[in-house]
């Protein structure tokens, strides 16, 4: 079908993009929240990308639990993987820095300013 998607772009988007895609931003969020590493994100994203290639298996590629070749050609399919969990770390990027910049004008407001969403500076 493509490059990025495997069977259709609703299938895409509904589990990578709604449901992959907004839990990547929160847990983004969240771990900047209690100050985790960036090395931390990629670690959850990585692991993530395999739960978005299961529902992708389970929910649109009739899969069966016979069905093996399925399971194979589909679950593990390195490719999608890869595609899907670059998704997922660009989105959770996204919701770290946007959290971390507010944290940082806000929580040491007397040494940063914010100049934009996703930035901050010294004063």
């Amino acid at each position: 079908m493509g490059l990025i998607v495997e069977k259709s772009w609703v299938a895409f988007l509904l589990v990578t993009i709604v449901l992959g895609g907004g839990a990547a931003f929160l847990t983004g969020r969240a771990l900047a929240r209690s100050w985790k590493s960036f090395g931390r994100l990629v670690v959850y994203m990585l692991l993530l990308g395999i739960a978005v290639r299961f529902l992708h298996w389970g929910l649109f590629l009739n899969a069966t639990y016979a069905s093996w070749r399925a399971l194979q050609g589909s679950l593990i399919s390195p490719h999608y993987y890869l595609v899907d969990t670059l998704i997922l770390i660009a989105l959770a990027a996204f919701g770290y820095r946007l959290e971390r910049a507010r944290q940082m004008a806000s929580q040491y407001g007397w040494l940063y300013e914010r100049t934009g969403p996703l930035s901050w500076k010294k004063r």
